[in-house]
């Protein structure tokens, strides 16, 4: 599939961004692999990692649109991973986060259909379903946008699809570092016993973006069946011998997150690993995703959403402590 391909990633040295460059690295024979970041620093240190021939290091930011344009020249497909995350940041500096996640998505769809890219996936997350803080606002309207621009690239063929996933284990913004500093003063703060959140570690978010990357047609969410975890279980797995202080939900936290809202019900599509919410919006390929669903039947319109708290898998302490292992983290 990325064979011969000159594939670029936005946000190429974040966790993501490196888990899904060595992962490429080593299955596939890429042309070219972009790494797209603003860091020039953290661009060095990935450099001392990644120095194959094929690997391109381009400083830019997805807030400018010109410099997006001489990224993607020649470039076959892009990974977008790149976004401003932290929710308390976000709700101090929104039209920092506005410009970043909401004008950077349309700035890559501009300067994508420009370049005729072949495909571009960009990665959501599940505070974009029912948001009630800003970054997930933000992320919602990016996938939206991201879905309507099929409709503008019949005539060029780029195909747009989002990948939708929860929090993600080992990964730089991971509350496991966290709550491993507090476990130093023997006191865990949790804001709610009864929290839960999906996880899903980074290999598995990479095989899961590069094999959506494989399927998608144009205009689809895919979201994953991945596990849930209990935010007090998180804690006896890191540190068993710590009390827990509760502190109260934060604003802009959900007690449980979502990843498909009782209204997507009648949009989405359940297979064995994965669900598929097909936008009625995305007329760009609308031939394509008849082929696709006219053997599948849509959820019914009795579907109450797929919640971190009804989920039917669930992560144990014996679970995430040989993730934490088996992944050195």
């Amino acid at each position: 599939m990325l064979n011969n391909k000159t594939i670029l990633i936005t946000g190429g040295t974040g966790s993501f961004g490196q888990q899904c460059t060595e992962t490429i690295l080593k299955r596939y024979k890429p042309k070219k692999l972009i790494i797209f970041s603003r860091d020039e620093m953290k661009q060095y240190h990935m450099s001392k990692k990644f120095n194959q021939k094929c690997i391109r290091y381009f400083i830019g930011d997805v807030r400018d649109y010109k410099r997006l344009c001489r990224a993607f020249s020649g470039v076959d497909i892009i990974i977008h991973a790149a976004a401003l995350k932290i929710v308390p940041s976000a709700e101090y500096n929104p039209f920092e986060i506005v410009k970043t996640n909401v004008i950077g998505a349309e700035n890559i769809i501009d300067a994508a259909l420009q370049s005729n890219v072949k495909k571009i996936i960009a990665l959501s997350t599940d505070k974009a379903a029912d948001p009630i803080n800003l970054y997930g606002a933000t992320k919602l309207c990016s996938e939206k946008m991201f879905i309507a621009a099929n409709n503008y690239s019949k005539d060029k063929k780029t195909k747009f699809s989002v990948v939708r996933y929860g929090n993600v284990v080992g990964s730089r913004g991971s509350v496991i570092p966290f709550f491993r500093e507090c476990a130093e003063k023997g006191v865990i703060p949790i804001t709610h016993p009864d929290m839960t959140r999906f996880w899903i570690t980074l290999p598995q978010s990479v095989d899961f973006v590069l094999g959506c990357m494989e399927q998608m047609h144009g205009g689809e969410i895919f979201i994953p069946k991945i596990s849930s975890m209990k935010i007090t279980d998180l804690v006896k797995t890191i540190a068993p011998n710590c009390k827990q202080k509760v502190i109260g939900i934060r604003p802009g936290e959900k007690l449980h997150e979502t990843l498909i809202s009782k209204h997507d019900g009648p949009s989405t599509i359940e297979y064995k690993d994965k669900y598929v919410i097909y936008s009625k919006v995305a007329f760009g390929n609308i031939f394509e995703l008849g082929k696709t669903t006219q053997k599948k039947k849509f959820l019914d319109l009795n579907f109450e959403g797929y919640h971190s708290n009804n989920n039917t898998k669930w992560l144990t302490v014996a679970n995430l402590k040989k993730i934490i292992k088996d992944e050195k983290l």
